[in-house]
């Protein structure tokens, strides 16, 4: 194994172990410690575990790719993939949508804030970012499997994703591709208008604010999940609105790795790190730990 190789997969498989393990940190601290039992830190968990599921789906095969150079997998394992990756960067950007909801509310309503972020609402607002996520997924899904491919059939890409489908097939892929583009309205457009306009509203809360303490400690809540919403739409956009002609093979293989992979690898680190109860919680757990070992 070359050098090169062996640093590419160890790099990979480093990056998918401490995504998988910050993640699941979250998940619990979530669920074990009372401070953080809120709509915000409920939805934060959310996101965790669909970190989780996206850089399953990708990070595996990239390390069989590295390890082997090249790999094959099925038509059917293929429209799996591309079908469990796309719900799930539906479902992450319809649920950044909802946690911005949730701070517009907590920052420009903070007296009506518990009676409409109930437990209840929180869940009926996830089980929907999900179940319009896979419908979406399904549709774009099947419109595929509805193409003919002929040729050698080999995707120069990390994944399986559209555009390079598209460029296997020998149908028309114009009605695919414009069906495709016509998705992107409720899936990206949409839910980012969303998500700008709350900003602006809670910005413009926030400004309005006379304490400087005040306005400092809103804002500290926000940071966190805007650096999210940036690096991950930033990375979105970057991949899938740039010009083929502008971009390389290889500067496309690695946008998509940057937010397939790398995005799900830095979020536990941006929340955890920007976050003063989430560090608390962190210091509990791990001092509960230790005195229970003690004890025994």
């Amino acid at each position: 194994m070359a050098v090169y190789t062996l640093l590419l997969f160890t790099l990979v498989l480093i990056i998918y172990i401490v995504t998988i393990c910050g993640n699941c940190l979250i998940i619990i601290l979530v669920n074990y410690s009372k401070i953080l039992h809120s709509p915000m830190y409920f939805f934060l968990s959310q996101l965790s575990i669909s970190d989780i599921m996206l850089i399953t789906a990708i990070a595996p095969n990239i390390l069989h790719i590295v390890l082997h150079e090249r790999t094959s997998v099925s038509f059917s394992g293929c429209m799996a993939q591309f079908y469990v990756y796309g719900t799930i960067e539906a479902f992450e950007c319809y649920l950044l949508t909802v946690m911005s909801y949730d701070r517009y509310l907590a920052i420009c309503s903070p007296l009506h804030y518990v009676s409409i972020m109930k437990q209840s609402l929180c869940i009926q607002l996830v089980l929907a970012s999900w179940i319009f996520s896979c419908s979406i997924s399904l549709i774009s899904t099947l419109e595929i499997c509805q193409l003919e491919f002929c040729g050698l059939n080999v995707i120069d890409y990390l994944y399986c994703d559209l555009n390079p489908l598209l460029e296997l097939s020998c149908s028309d892929t114009s009605t695919v591709l414009m069906e495709s583009t016509l998705l992107c309205v409720p899936v990206l457009i949409f839910p980012f208008l969303v998500i700008v306009v709350s900003y602006t509203y809670i910005v413009l809360t926030i400004l309005k604010m006379s304490s400087f303490s005040g306005r400092l400690k809103s804002f500290s809540t926000c940071s966190s999940h805007l650096t999210v919403v940036f690096l991950f739409y930033g990375t979105l956009i970057a991949t899938y609105l740039i010009p083929k002609e502008r971009k390389s093979g290889t500067i496309s293989k690695i946008m998509s790795f940057l937010y397939t992979v790398f995005t799900p690898f830095v979020n536990p680190f941006i929340y955890s790190l920007r976050n003063k109860e989430i560090k608390d919680s962190l210091k509990m757990y791990i001092n509960k730990r230790i005195f229970i070992q003690n004890i025994w």
